[in-house]
């Protein structure tokens, strides 16, 4: 029996090209959330009458969350409440092909319209409250607001039962 040494195939060297201009100096390692993928190119915002899509849906955000309410509040309240429609109304101009990464897991464009359709004044007052009680570093916040507005339908009931449970405890018998 005679014994040959094994072959390799030559390997690929990880960094090729030491000029790579494709990406910035300012770009982190890490991707971009949310990650927002796209099978077709964003369709113009603009429809065939002139008007923006997306001023009708900052305008029917507004009168999902009773928006006037907001108004007559803190002013630095009303500039966090326009950032969260800003960011809703954006979503809402994509399209429903898009792919939008909520809580690291990827989710159509028209899963998450459909969960902001439902959001209300009590939905963004809860958000404003989580968002002001956070005391931990958000490493991207616009990532971080879509996961909570996001996920503000499911949890606000969970939440505030939670919350009047733990006031409530030992002070005598808990609501169920």
């Amino acid at each position: 029996m005679k014994i040959k040494n094994q072959e390799f195939r030559k390997s690929k060297s990880n960094n090729t090209d030491i000029n790579n201009t494709d990406k910035s100096d300012t770009d982190s390692i890490y991707p971009s959330y949310p990650v927002i993928l796209c099978s077709q190119v964003l369709k113009e915002r603009l429809r065939p009458d002139g008007k923006e899509q997306i001023d009708e849906y900052r305008n029917i955000i507004r009168d999902q969350i009773s928006y006037e309410c907001f108004q007559k509040g803190d002013s630095g309240q009303i500039a966090e409440v326009d950032e969260l429609i800003e960011l809703m109304a954006e979503v809402m101009t994509m399209p429903d092909s898009c792919i939008l990464r909520i809580a690291g897991v990827d989710k159509t464009a028209s899963v998450v319209k459909s969960r902001f359709m439902k959001i209300n004044q009590m939905h963004m007052e809860y958000v404003l409250d989580c968002l002001s009680s956070n005391t931990t570093k958000i490493g991207n916040i616009k990532a971080y607001l879509l996961t909570v507005l996001y996920n503000a339908t499911m949890t606000i009931n969970h939440y505030y039962t939670a919350e009047v449970r733990h006031d409530l405890y030992g002070v005598g018998e808990v609501p169920c």
